[in-house]
Order: structure tokens, then C-alpha cells, then sequence
């Protein structure tokens, strides 16, 4: 249960060269990956950790290989997270850059096909943001690590109602004043 079958220096290589292959992976398919978008998306990465499970534990299948592997990992992805916040140039050439999918409220069919992007997934993901329709839409982006951020064309209608209330909620407020003048100046 606790004896290791290989040695402590291949249970300690054997995560990092795993976890180095699954993070070039992921820069050459995209930030799609990241956002996962769809079920297939979904799948392909649970099955990833499954598929990788006895590359990183060999066959030893002790508890120690599996801490031994569990602590592999986690400190060089501590190694890596500090090493690319102390090196910003590298981090944004590995990490890539934003993708335009909608400038100046017009799609940017370029920037869907770069990161396999149909319409349709963009609206759902704009459905989840509380929009109705990509029409509504100023620009959209898609960041390195797999979010979207959203810019809407206006205000949005609920925007345009706390604006309408709080002119309301003003000129009351003047009238008001209006009357405590007239009532202390009378």
C-alpha cells in the first residue's frame, strides 16, 4: 500500500512531463478548450485526466505514487503560476492573446473560425450573459483563459430603467425643494 514499485525521481518526473505536455496541448487547441463550450469539449477533457492517469503513476498503484504524483503536480503548476507572474512578456506569448468575435456590433467571422466557433455556440454563451441576441452586442472578446467579456451596444433595458427611475427619483427631489422654499418663504 505504501511501497513504491519505481523510482522516487521517475514518480516526481513522470506528472511534470504530463503536465507539460497537457498545458502545450491546450496552447496549440486554443481557448476553446478553456470555455469548454460544448459536451464534446467537456468530454475531451475528462477523458484527458483518465487517459493520463497511468502515465503519471506508472503502474505502481500505491498510495505513496499517488501523493508522490498529486505533490509533483501541484508544485510545478506553483513553480510555473509564479515563474510567468514574474515574467509578464513570457506569459502573454504563451498564454496568447484576446480574440475579437464581434467589433463595432458586426461579427468578426475571422475570429469564430480561428477559435472553431460557430454562431449559434456564441449566442448561447451571449444567453448566458443575459443576452437575447448577438444584435445587442458592442464587442465581444475572448480572453487567453477562456472567458468571454461582453460590451453591450446601450444601455440594457434594465439599465435604461434605473436611469428613468432615478431622473423620476430627481425631479421629484427638485420639486420637493421647490415646495420647502415656498412653504418657509410663505
Amino acid at each position: 500500500m505504501f511501497s513504491l514499485t519505481l523510482p522516487l525521481a521517475e514518480k516526481i518526473l513522470r506528472p511534470v512531463i504530463v503536465y507539460t505536455f497537457i498545458v502545450v496541448m491546450l496552447r496549440i487547441f486554443g481557448k476553446r478548450e478553456l470555455a469548454q463550450l460544448n459536451p464534446f469539449d467537456l468530454v475531451v477533457l475528462l477523458s484527458v485526466s483518465n487517459t493520463v492517469q497511468n502515465a503519471i503513476i506508472g503502474e505502481d498503484n500505491s498510495v505513496t505514487s499517488g501523493l508522490i504524483g498529486a505533490f509533483a503536480l501541484f508544485a510545478v503548476n506553483y513553480l510555473v503560476v509564479r515563474f510567468m507572474f514574474r515574467h509578464r512578456r513570457l506569459d502573454e506569448i504563451l498564454e496568447g492573446t484576446p480574440t475579437r468575435l464581434i467589433e463595432e456590433g458586426r461579427l468578426c467571422k475571422d475570429g469564430l473560425a480561428k477559435e472553431l466557433l460557430s454562431e449559434s455556440e456564441l449566442l448561447t454563451v451571449a444567453h448566458r450573459q443575459g443576452f437575447a441576441h448577438l444584435d445587442e452586442i458592442h464587442h465581444c472578446t475572448l480572453e487567453p483563459g477562456g472567458t468571454f467579456y461582453f460590451q453591450a451596444k446601450e444601455p440594457r433595458p434594465h439599465e435604461r430603467h434605473h436611469e428613468e427611475v432615478m431622473k423620476g427619483l430627481n425631479e421629484l427631489r427638485g420639486q420637493i425643494d421647490d415646495l420647502r422654499r415656498l412653504v418657509s418663504a410663505g
